[in-house]
């Protein structure tokens, strides 16, 4: 995959040097999840007509802080002023809505389009963009995803990306209300406004 270029959406930093970077502060687990999310990503904005390169960049991006401390991203939230009601969480939060403004600090990102598909990934909105959902769904399915629900969830991905959405936020809360976790309000309001839709 070394022919991509992500050159027009970012100055810093090309592919390799990205990567660099991801392997020095990432697992091999972890770094190797990304790299299949950032193919699945590139795969289906391909398939529906999206921005091959930002959803690529952001697939790729996406579990860039995922193994970070607590501890630096509650200290990113109150430096930078985010909303305080992120302490309520956890990483499965912050990852996405706090890794943004890491990757902007370290990779020197600003492209919002990807920033946003990075904040969106664990929650989702109810204005999503192509590269948003490509990356919602990439992650959710990429090859080496194995849990129940998972052929349907792929199933869902070659009908439409809103009807994927829909897909993951339902099993997504389903999974959450039966682990007695804590829902961060932002996923319900994600799964209300994508069930209604009526793709499922």
């Amino acid at each position: 995959m070394t022919d991509f270029n992500y050159d027009r959406i970012k100055s810093d930093l090309n592919r390799d040097e990205i990567l660099n970077r991801m392997h020095d502060t990432l697992s091999d687990f972890r770094y190797t999840h990304c790299l299949r999310v950032e193919k699945v990503c590139r795969g289906l904005a391909a398939e529906y007509d999206g921005d091959v390169e930002r959803a690529g960049l952001a697939g790729l991006l996406h579990d860039y802080a995922k193994e970070r401390s607590d501890q630096e991203f509650i200290d990113v939230i109150k430096n930078k002023n985010l909303d305080p009601e992120l302490l309520k969480y956890n990483n499965a939060i912050w990852h996405g809505i706090v890794g943004a403004e890491i990757i902007k600090d370290e990779l020197g990102i600003y492209d919002e389009d990807v920033l946003n598909a990075v904040r969106r990934h664990t929650v989702g909105a109810t204005k999503m963009t192509q590269v948003d959902k490509c990356v919602f769904v990439g992650d959710f399915i990429e090859p080496q995803r194995d849990f129940p629900g998972i052929k349907e969830a792929r199933k869902y991905a070659e009908k439409s990306l809103d009807a994927a959405v829909a897909f993951e936020l339902k099993h997504s809360v389903q999974h959450l209300v039966t682990k007695n976790r804590a829902i961060y309000p932002a996923t319900f309001v994600s799964y209300n406004y994508w069930i209604k839709k009526g793709e499922l």
